[in-house]
């Protein structure tokens, strides 16, 4: 029977990252080479949490970046291995490799899980959540264990982990106040750890003891584009003494122009000399004018993060990780300098850096917004009929869809990776509610 459900969780880890062997490498987005030179160079990353990298490190040892891929997508099927047997009171390999088949060719997940990104790391992070808070009966010991470091280390991945953590952590509790018992502590436990580890990194990289160092910039970046923190920089300047008193007739602007653009005001100053890691330096002064905007303008601001949040809930295509965009600056010399020649050769080779893979896999993206829009009211249908963890699940699902659109599109910006890599729970929640029903299901049991 071992081997039936090892060969089954194999199985499920080749499905759940097919992309990559459609593409002939593992996918990879602009900021995969920041992820890779944390460890490669080394280099402490101002905007990035020193978590990922390593991760990827321990799996791809400078040989190859399949590696981390294989990992990813094991870790995955794992997952979709033990909630079967905690919401449908056993698993078994073949509907585990059905279950796996459908998360693969009808959703978005293994754009996700074959991306050399810590964007898999939020639905492990969900699924995790709810497995340590209410699938315990299900679980041995040492897989929930396994599952509080492995929770903890999908929240420290990238900062919006953490709200999101909390926010399932206070859904836990309102369904234990009301009739489900969760395991609050057991919840609790991985995003402490989370927290001891980003206070810990930032500590020894940055001297900051602090979750994000410099984490006010983008929250200002967003707060310019949407209007109230460029109205506060008009009304204030030059009066305030702010470095930006200087940019006022630029702004608003693009939050990734801010950030990111060779001559924005970040990163080049008024005579046009550029500033290194002008993040970094813009921080303290972002922090001030992020307080003064929320003070000065709160309705404003609650209204920007509300439409961003709508805007964030129907953008969730895959589009923007399909091309090769400055994968000759950001990529390509990382693979180049880190790993064997002939990683480089599989690298150039693949579709995704030939800028063939985005046309070929485009007609997908119809398939899955119309299974997530039929999983909707599925899901909400199986979850009134249901038994046993079947409300639960339902709207613990629903609550990481609400959550992570606001916290992604709220205080970043809407983007359509930060909803694909997360809404393919609502399809594959309806399935196993579905599955429930083929066995009696017995609910949890808590201590």
């Amino acid at each position: 029977m071992i081997i039936r459900v090892v060969v089954a969780v194999l199985g499920g880890t080749a499905l759940l990252i097919w992309t990559a062997f459609f593409n002939g490498y593992p996918l990879l987005f602009s900021d995969s080479g920041g992820f890779l030179h944390q460890t490669l160079g080394p280099l402490m990353l101002w905007d990035k949490p020193y978590i990922y990298g390593p991760f990827l490190h321990a799996f791809h040892l400078r040989i190859s970046l399949w590696g981390p891929v294989i990992a990813q997508g094991l870790i995955l099927s794992h997952l979709l291995w033990l909630m079967q047997r905690a919401v449908c009171a056993r698993a078994t390999p073949l509907w585990h490799i059905g279950l796996c088949a459908f998360a693969a060719l009808a959703t978005a997940a293994p754009f996700s899980a074959a991306l050399l990104m810590p964007d898999i790391f939020a639905p492990i992070v969900v699924l995790g959540l709810f497995l340590l808070g209410f699938g315990g009966a299900a679980l041995s010991r040492w897989e929930q264990v396994y599952l509080i470091f492995l929770v903890a280390l999908g929240i420290a991945a990238h900062l919006a982990h953490l709200p999101l953590a909390l926010g399932l952590c206070s859904v836990a509790l309102l369904l234990r106040l009301w009739r489900f018992p969760g395991r609050i502590f057991a919840m609790a436990l991985p995003v402490a750890i989370a927290v001891a580890a980003l206070l810990a990194t930032n500590a020894i990289g940055h001297g900051r003891l602090a979750l994000s160092p410099h984490g006010s910039v983008f929250l200002l970046a967003r707060l310019q584009e949407d209007g109230p923190a460029s109205a506060l920089l008009k009304a204030r300047c030059p009066d305030a003494g702010w470095y930006l008193c200087a940019f006022t007739d630029r702004l608003p602007m693009p939050a990734n122009d801010f950030l990111w653009a060779p001559d924005s005001p970040v990163n080049r100053d008024t005579a046009g000399v550029p500033r290194f890691l002008g993040g970094m330096l813009l921080a303290p002064e972002a922090g001030q004018i992020v307080a003064e905007t929320l003070r000065a303008a709160p309705l404003g601001v609650l209204r920007a993060m509300a439409g961003n949040m709508l805007v964030q809930l129907v953008s969730f295509g895959i589009g923007d990780t399909l091309d090769n965009a400055h994968f000759a600056v950001t990529l390509r010399p990382r693979i180049e300098q880190g790993f064997p020649p002939r990683e480089l050769v599989a690298f150039d080779q693949g579709r995704q850096a030939q800028d063939l893979l985005q046309d070929a896999v485009t007609p997908l993206i119809t398939v899955y917004v119309l299974v997530v829009l039929l999983a909707f009211p599925v899901l909400l249908w199986l979850a009134w009929r249901g038994q046993g963890l079947a409300l639960p699940l339902a709207l613990f699902v629903l609550a990481a869809v609400l959550g992570n659109a606001l916290i992604c599109g709220g205080l970043s910006a809407p983007h359509p990776r930060y909803g694909a890599r997360i809404m393919w729970l609502l399809p594959v929640a309806a399935l196993l509610l579905a599955m429930s029903g083929r066995a009696p299901v017995k609910a949890a049991r808590h201590a």
